[in-house]
């Protein structure tokens, strides 16, 4: 048993130390390759130059990037938290849950590829919206509902059961406990759900290729009008092969972009369980 034990230990401290070590060396080696190309003119311009991007900045794919994942995150949220407050609190039949539960976990599988191709056929094509910021972010919507789902649905469930018996008993509408008691007593790990659903979408540009991401516009001011991303732009400058001083500037500035986003959710976690 002790022998069990140690193994175990010593595997649990061995995955511990190659994951953080290799995230730690992915974002040092990245920093090191793009912090020199960053600049206050990076950070504030548009993309420049005869080959687009080697000179210039990224100021519209910043923009685009933040928008697309607004409207994914407001998307994802209203029918994530929804269907969450729908399989705790309202849903009492085991085959309507399940199969909600199924249909969700069913989505988390499809590559975010597919989920491009989709939105392309039903947003792009079908309701002739066109390539524009509602369709991307609609469709990065559609792809991180249900990571926020499940992760709604959790918060939900760990909702003290005291609080929720006396309110019943007290004959308390569902509408105001889920009010008054769920929604404060989840709101650190919702917050959270919404923020890391918004760090994935913000990271993924297979969805935005088809629906919403050009190489190159200004600063959209327009739901209807294309956007740049930065995801999309990294791969565009990767692919040309020209200027990898500012490839590497973009994905240190997405990587950060990122990691403050994922800071603010473990703050809040955090917080909330204290």
């Amino acid at each position: 048993m002790k022998g069990t034990s140690r193994l175990i230990r010593l595997w649990a401290t061995v995955s511990f130390i190659l994951t953080f070590g290799t995230v730690f060396f992915l974002f040092i080696y990245v920093f090191c390759k793009g912090a020199g190309a960053v600049s206050w003119e990076f950070l504030t311009q548009g993309p420049k130059g005869a080959v687009l991007g080697t000179e210039g900045g990224i100021l519209p794919a910043i923009v685009g990037s933040l928008l697309y994942t607004a409207i994914a995150v407001l998307f994802a949220g209203v029918l994530g938290f929804g269907t969450a407050l729908y399989q705790v609190f309202y849903c009492r039949c085991r085959q309507v849950s399940g199969t909600i539960s199924l249909i969700m976990q069913c989505m988390a599988g499809v590559p975010s590829i597919v989920m491009g191709l989709f939105g392309y056929s039903l947003l792009v094509l079908a309701l002739g919206w066109g390539k524009c910021l509602l369709a991307g972010g609609i469709t990065q919507g559609i792809m991180i509902l249900p990571f926020i789902e499940v992760r709604a649905e959790k918060a939900f469930r760990e909702v003290d059961g005291g609080l929720l018996a006396a309110s019943w008993a007290m004959g308390v509408s569902r509408s105001y406990t889920i009010r008054r008691i769920v929604l404060p007593q989840a709101g650190g790990q919702l917050v959270s759900a919404v923020i890391l659903g918004g760090c994935y979408a913000m990271g993924a540009a297979a969805p935005l290729i088809f629906t919403g991401a050009v190489i190159f516009s200004r600063v959209p001011t327009d739901l209807m009008q294309p956007a740049m991303a930065l995801p999309y732009h990294l791969y565009i400058l990767l692919t040309q092969g020209t200027s990898p001083a500012n490839a590497y500037a973009t994905a240190f500035i997405m990587m950060l972009l990122v990691l403050i986003s994922n800071a603010i959710a473990t703050l809040l976690t955090w917080r909330k369980l204290q």
